[in-house]
C-alpha cells in the first residue's frame, strides 16, 4: 500500500524532516498490513534492503535455538524499528517476526534513505542513537541474566511492560495491558516454564496473575521492597 506524507510525519522518526524530503521518502516507502499470529518474515530469510518501522499495533521477535528452544528477544511497539540487518547488515533476518495483534508495517527502501541521509544528517544521528540506545538494552540484558537472580529479573520486567504498555486501573490495583503468559515471561529472561510459576507464587500478594496471561500488579511498594531486598540480600 503506498505511503503519504502524513504518514510519515506521524512518526517520531520523520516528523521534522523538511516537507520535501518527505515526499522523497514517501514515494519510496510502502505499508502492508498483518493479521493477529501472521509472520512477518522467518529467520533467515533474505530481507529486501529497507528499514523496517512497525506503524501500528505490537510485534515479536524470536530466534530458535538448535535445540529447537524458542526464546523471545523483543517485544515492539508502534513507532520502534527492527531488522538493522535489513538496513545496516547481511541482508538476513536474525529472527521471526510475528504479529502479536492486527498491526501495520512500513519500509522504506534503502536507497531512498541514504539520499534523505544526504540532506538530513541529522536523521541519520537519530537513527544511531536509537541503534545505540538498543544495543546498551541488549548489555543490560545480558548482563541482568548474567548477575541478577530470577526472580528481581521477573520484577523488572513486569516494570518494563507496566512504563512501557502501560497499565489501567481495576479494584484490586493496577493492571498491565500487555498480557503476558507464563510462557513468553520464562522466554524472555531465561528460565523455565516451571520456574516462572513458582516466581509468580512467590510474589502472591504483590502481583496476580490469571489465566491468559492478566497481570495486576497489587502493591508497588512490596514488589519494589522484594526486588531490593532479593537483589542486596545482605543489606
Amino acid at each position: 500500500m503506498p505511503v503519504d506524507v502524513q504518514q510519515l510525519q506521524n512518526s517520531a522518526l520523520f516528523k521534522d524532516l523538511e516537507p520535501a524530503l518527505l515526499v522523497q521518502l514517501a514515494e519510496h516507502s510502502r505499508i502492508k498490513a498483518y493479521d493477529t499470529s501472521e509472520i512477518v518474515f522467518h529467520e533467515g530469510d533474505a530481507l529486501p534492503a529497507c528499514l523496517y518501522l512497525l506503524v501500528t499495533g505490537s510485534l515479536r521477535l524470536t530466534k530458535a535455538s538448535e535445540s529447537g528452544k524458542e526464546t523471545i528477544l523483543r517485544l515492539l511497539w508502534a513507532d520502534q524499528m527492527f531488522a538493522a540487518p535489513a538496513l545496516f547488515g547481511n541482508g538476513q533476518a536474525p529472527a521471526t517476526a510475528t504479529a502479536m495483534e492486527p498491526i501495520e508495517v512500513l519500509t522504506i527502501q534503502r536507497e531512498a534513505l541514504l539520499e534523505g541521509f544526504r540532506q538530513a544528517p541529522e536523521l541519520a544521528l537519530h537513527l544511531l542513537s536509537i541503534f545505540n540506545q538498543r544495543l546498551q538494552h541488549l548489555h543490560d540484558r545480558v548482563h541482568g541474566l548474567v548477575s541478577e537472580r530470577a526472580i528481581v529479573r521477573l520484577i523488572h520486567y513486569l516494570d518494563y511492560f507496566a512504563a512501557r504498555a502501560g497499565t489501567e486501573p481495576v479494584p484490586q490495583g493496577q493492571r498491565l495491558r500487555s498480557h503476558l503468559t507464563y510462557y513468553q515471561i520464562a522466554r524472555s529472561i531465561g528460565i523455565t516454564y516451571e520456574e516462572c510459576v513458582r516466581l509468580f507464587k512467590q510474589l502472591n500478594g504483590a502481583v496476580a496473575y490469571q489465566r491468559g496471561g492478566e497481570i495486576t500488579i497489587l502493591d508497588p511498594d512490596r514488589l519494589a521492597a522484594i526486588a531490593q531486598h532479593q537483589a542486596n540480600p545482605s543489606a
